[in-house]
């Protein structure tokens, strides 16, 4: 406990905090499965989800804590070929949200009644194929690890908890408030299509600036 304490780097700690909490509030896959079970099945439903979301966050952060990223900046084409799938998925649901007939994030939507191993199952798939949880464990997180204070595994994994905190609390109470959003802007239909067409925006956004990046992977 005292060697992962001295680990930490507080700034580093702060300067991930801000990063994971301006990316959990860009609309964006699990944003978008969350809200719409929430809204479909309940609170409960999307509570399992959001726990299969986390989930899928531990598995990224053990990953990393493994060194899985060192092999992205050993073979960089691994990681354009990453960028460029997680680009091409965000284009498409900027895509969704925009086309004629598109829906915004928190319009209301007839969907079946998922049993809750599924509603865990694709909250945890869902979290493993964004593109931007990804980047985060990828190619950010590795950015705020100070390898002179030594213990880089440690510092990867206060960092990886830290945007997992970040995360699981937005989502939560994003969760637990969508249906009376929902039900909010379901009564103004103008401030739906703003929403839908913001949204749009956002992600196509988000996904011209990851293909464009040409920032390598940094080894943990």
């Amino acid at each position: 406990m005292d060697a992962l304490t001295s680990a930490v780097d507080t700034q580093g700690v702060l300067g991930l905090a801000a990063v994971a909490l301006g990316m959990v509030l860009t609309p964006g896959p699990n944003m978008i499965y969350l809200v719409s079970r929430s809204i479909a099945q309940g609170r409960r439903a999307g509570l399992l989800s959001l726990a299969g979301v986390a989930t899928g966050f531990l598995v990224y952060l053990t990953a990393v804590t493994a060194g899985v990223a060192t092999l992205f900046a050993v073979v960089p084409l691994l990681y354009t070929a990453l960028k460029l799938a997680g680009a091409g998925y965000l284009l498409y649901l900027a895509w969704q949200a925009v086309k004629p007939g598109g829906t915004a994030v928190f319009a209301p939507r007839e969907l079946p009644p998922d049993p809750p191993r599924k509603l865990f199952a694709m909250g945890f798939l869902t979290c493993l194929l964004n593109p931007k949880i990804a980047i985060i464990y990828v190619s950010l997180l590795p950015q705020f690890v100070v390898p002179a204070r030594g213990h880089v595994a440690a510092q990867s994994f206060v960092l990886g908890l830290t945007q997992i905190a970040v995360a699981v609390t937005v989502n939560g109470l994003i969760a637990l408030g969508a249906g009376s959003i929902a039900g909010f802007l379901g009564r103004r239909p103008a401030w739906l299509r703003i929403q839908r067409y913001a949204m749009g925006t956002v992600l196509g956004g988000l996904a011209l600036h990851i293909a464009a990046d040409r920032a390598k992977a940094v080894a943990a």
